[in-house]
């Protein structure tokens, strides 16, 4: 149960080699529904960071020796202690993070499965035999790569900052975790109180905080340190091709999973009370703040008037405001910054003539749940990611029309399909560019041993499962050779 709307961390420093360290300098984490002081958090430098890798790279031998299944026992502890603090998230998740309650309680409620799924990942297969033409007895085997450097987000701080570590950790890498500034506890220090009460070994987990102002330099270590050897980030396209290029430059693994343009498509037989229920939630649950959220509903002409009287009706009753209130669905955007941004674009499009059938106000760093028709390629609304609680509806009238409507932007994530024709629904999936489709539920859709990633602009790499390992070890070709292969007699 959410406390108090005052509770705040007891912030002990920085988590660096099992201690908690603290920084030379702080930075304020403020509540974004008010941008009161939440807590004041330690701006970590390179320095810091270098001393966390040199920590990791000292831990990885014995960590990554273990007997798998040791570490799936410290992941199973990890899942317990999270279990039991579930509450001290929810607090972080709706101060901090400004979400919704409902929605800290959903987060809180999901990590622990995210550990107990990387658990099993420790007695997977890790490798296969091949045939070999000289009679060789061949392993294709698996690996831990060594430190892993994890950037996580804001908007999930709980599910992606556990999704982005915890296979990692499972098959026997040791991480370096950088929190974004907006939700450092959430997305970082509280993750320390768990694996440190957890028993983790010092170094195996280290995390490092620091404000907007740092975090180009403290950002820059943790990829370019030549003793990382993979990054896994989760965040916006601007900030992922910036990353996924300089570990390109270096030659060093990434899996980025990054922003999305995502598309519900509502085909005439569709169950329109259904469609109105499932666009609601995909629209607006966290003010639009996901990566998967439905940012355009595309709605075949024929039922275009029924639904739209359904959803509107439905958006009409969400409830914006401060998150000390529970009934406030909608809290705000995670700073002013980003509220300014998605305003603009919103008046952007009413300027070129986009019509606002419902909400369309804002004020502080809240938007109201804003539902926009006639919008065109001309407005930037149209491509751009708006990461707040705004969505486009459009009409179309055939199935080629609407694969090709979603198709239209740089992103490929995730899409939603509602019809009752589930071969209908199927043919126009192998269209669609995504790296996930949903037939007859919305956009926001994720579970831990799924491979959850997109396509395009959306990221490359996949999490989730055993497609975790492609991108947290490394392949080695192994063979014995039992005197079959022969050698020209020249040699």
């Amino acid at each position: 149960m959410l406390d108090s709307p005052n509770t705040a961390p007891n912030i002990k420093g920085m988590y660096i080699d099992g201690q908690w360290t603290p920084a030379s300098r702080t930075f304020d984490d403020l509540n974004p529904s008010d941008n009161s002081l939440y807590a004041r958090i330690p701006d970590g430098s390179p320095e810091d960071t270098r001393r966390a890798i040199a920590a990791a790279k000292a831990a990885f031998p014995a960590w990554s020796g273990l007997a798998f299944h040791e570490r799936a026992h410290y992941l199973l502890k990890i899942a317990e202690v999270w279990d039991r603090r579930q509450g001290d998230f929810i607090n972080a998740a709706v101060q901090e993070g400004g979400g919704w309650f409902g929605k800290g309680v959903f987060e809180a409620g999901y990590v622990a499965e995210v550990f107990r799924s990387a658990s099993a990942l420790c007695y997977q297969n890790i490798g296969e035999v091949l045939p070999s033409e000289h009679h060789k007895f061949m392993m294709a085997t698996r690996f831990p790569l060594g430190v892993v450097s994890v950037i996580s987000p804001w908007n999930m701080p709980g599910i992606l900052t556990s999704r982005g570590f915890a296979a990692a950790l499972a098959v026997g890498n040791t991480v370096v975790l950088k929190p974004s500034e907006d939700t450092p506890y959430a997305g970082g220090l509280y993750f320390a109180e768990i694996l440190d009460e957890a028993g983790i070994p010092p170094g195996v987990f280290n995390v490092v905080t620091c404000s907007r102002e740092s975090v180009g330099a403290v950002g820059d270590e943790m990829i370019e340190n030549p003793t990382v050897k993979a990054v896994s980030f989760t965040g916006s396209t601007a900030v992922g091709r910036h990353i996924a290029a300089k570990c390109g430059a270096h030659l060093k693994k990434a899996c980025v999973e990054l922003g999305g343009k995502d598309s519900m498509i509502i085909m005439d037989d569709a169950d329109l009370d259904h469609a109105a229920k499932a666009a609601n939630f995909g629209s607006f649950m966290h003010q639009g703040q996901v990566c998967m959220s439905t940012e355009k509903i595309l709605v075949q002409e024929g039922v275009y008037d029924d639904f739209m009287r359904q959803f509107l009706a439905r958006a009409a009753k969400l409830k914006t405001g401060h998150t000390k209130d529970k009934d406030n669905v909608i809290g705000p955007l995670v700073n002013t910054r980003q509220a300014l941004r998605v305003k603009a674009l919103i008046d952007d499009a009413v300027a070129k003539g986009a019509t606002v059938e419902l909400g369309g106000n804002a004020w502080d760093n809240f938007v109201e749940p804003t539902v926009l028709t006639n919008v065109n390629a001309d407005m930037d609304i149209w491509h751009d990611e708006t990461f707040g609680p705004v969505v486009i509806v459009a009409p179309f009238r055939t199935e080629a029309e609407a694969i090709a409507l979603n198709n239209d932007t740089e992103y490929g994530l995730t899409a939603a399909i509602m019809t009752r024709d589930e071969a209908k629904a199927l043919r126009m999936a192998e269209h669609i560019e995504t790296g996930i489709c949903h037939v007859n539920c919305q956009n926001i859709n994720d579970e831990p041993h799924v491979p959850f990633g997109g396509t395009k602009a959306s990221g490359v790499g996949r999490y989730g499962g055993r497609w975790s390992l492609d991108a947290f070890t490394e392949l080695r070709w192994i063979t014995l050779d039992r005197g079959g292969r022969h050698f020209p007699p020249v040699f």
